[in-house]
């Protein structure tokens, strides 16, 4: 079972937020906060925060009740330009430099593979005699 959580016109650049979404991807909720949690980088708390949220979107979608951090994963975690506001900078003599303010979408898609049960695989071996 997975969830994701969006979070879109981010005013941080794609390329300074994936630095800080590479640490975290194939790790699991628990490991991720606590990266982000100590990161340096001014991204963290946004990437921070779009996990928990993605992480609570599957405790909501779970029927079964509470799943801890450690048992859910970071499946995918994506960062896609968004629009950049164009700007211009006074130059000398005259001219203008162009300024590009950009901004990105964030997308983190959690996963939670449920464990198989023992009478479940236990019967299939049965059947197989």
């Amino acid at each position: 079972m997975e969830a994701k959580a969006i979070k879109r016109w981010e005013s941080s650049s794609p390329r300074k937020m994936r630095l800080v979404v590479d640490l975290i991807r194939n790790k699991s909720v628990e490991q991720g906060i606590a990266i982000l949690k100590f990161s340096k980088k001014h991204s963290a708390k946004v990437v921070e925060k779009t996990l928990k949220s993605a992480y609570s979107n599957l405790i909501n979608a779970h029927d079964t009740g509470r799943l801890g951090q450690d048992e859910v994963v970071v499946k995918e975690a994506f960062v896609n330009g968004g629009p950049s506001m164009k700007r211009m900078l006074p130059a000398p003599q005259g001219r203008a430099y162009r300024i590009r303010k950009r901004s990105s979408h964030l997308t983190i898609i959690v996963e939670y593979n449920e464990p198989v049960k023992k009478q479940q695989t236990e019967n299939n071996k049965n059947e197989g005699d």
